[in-house]
């Protein structure tokens, strides 16, 4: 398959399978509203208003790179493997879809962003400031991979979420678009960059969070055991039943946080848990929604019969 055809497929496309993106929460902001804040503009854009969880709402360019599944299952997998963070910090986290989805996730948490890109930046200041998380929520523009930035930060910190670019730069097919290009392409560094901060950043107990292509798992392990990182869990999504991986979110840990085979100490609450390793299948073979999309759904707060219970 063409490296331009697996980018569209893991792209914004992914939002169908879970069918939550919904005109119902669009709007041209194209002019002057009273919901925008106007301290942060994103000159000639025209942009969309989606919700992202039930009472989460984001501005997206819609021509631009929008939010996707892969941020919403990078979520979920996050608050099962640490439910109750004090402190959580994203990289590379574009325009906010997974660090507002974990504020609302785990409402007692302080987060901390750090975004390149200037229109993904734009966009994530607006979108704090619109959902009113500033007091939560500090945001950097820069390069993850720089010192100087980094300490800057309030380390160490208890969950390090990431959803990094998927194709090296010699491989892809640069997009038209200059935010949808390093969204997709590793201009500023693939997973082992990612996994190389967040193992500077982590508490001697805490978990990292990242999302990657299905077919990174040697790049992610063998950038874990340089950092002595363990992967300690993992989750595959399918978008439909009989069709390959599209992506897979990992969970690791420092080598030494392992409390014996087959389990884990949460480093939140003390407890001792199964690690887990499933695979999620967005649609069955009708195409019809799967009891795994469902739970998606709920988790962002969007109920539907049959769902199961939030996180």
């Amino acid at each position: 398959m063409a490296v331009r055809d697996r980018n569209a497929r893991v792209g914004d496309a992914l939002v169908d399978h879970l069918g939550r993106r919904s005109s119902s929460y669009s709007c041209d902001v194209t002019s002057p509203s009273p919901i925008i804040d106007e301290r942060v503009e994103v000159p000639g854009e025209e942009l969309s208003l989606d919700a992202l969880t039930a009472d989460i709402s984001v501005f997206q360019r819609k021509k631009g790179h929008r939010f996707s599944s892969d941020d919403l299952v990078t979520a979920w997998f996050a608050m099962q493997v640490c439910p109750r963070p004090d402190t959580v910090l994203d990289l590379g986290c574009g325009l906010g879809s997974v660090l507002l989805h974990l504020s609302w996730s785990a409402p007692d948490s302080t987060l901390v962003g750090i975004e390149a890109q200037a229109q993904s930046y734009a966009l994530l200041e607006k979108n704090v400031a619109h959902n009113g998380l500033g007091d939560r929520i500090t945001v950097h523009h820069g390069d993850l991979r720089d010192p100087d930035l980094l300490a800057l930060l309030d380390a160490p910190f208890d969950l390090i979420t990431g959803t990094p670019p998927y194709f090296p730069a010699d491989t892809a097919t640069k997009a038209m678009d200059t935010q949808r290009s390093f969204a997709r392409i590793e201009y500023r560094g693939g997973i082992e960059a990612y996994v190389d901060t967040a193992a500077r950043l982590l508490t001697t107990d805490g978990w990292f969070v990242v999302c990657g292509d299905a077919d990174a798992a040697l790049r992610l392990e063998r950038a874990a055991a340089e950092n002595e990182l363990a992967v300690r869990g993992s989750v595959t999504v399918v978008p439909r039943a009989g069709r390959r991986p599209l992506f897979t979110v990992w969970a690791l840990r420092r080598q030494h946080g392992s409390t014996g085979a087959g389990e884990r100490s949460n480093s939140i609450d003390g407890r001792t848990q199964a690690t887990i390793e499933r695979t999620l299948t967005l649609r069955d073979r009708a195409g019809e929604r799967t009891d795994d999309a469902k739970t998606m759904r709920a988790f962002s707060g969007f109920e539907e019969a049959g769902n199961a219970l939030r996180g």
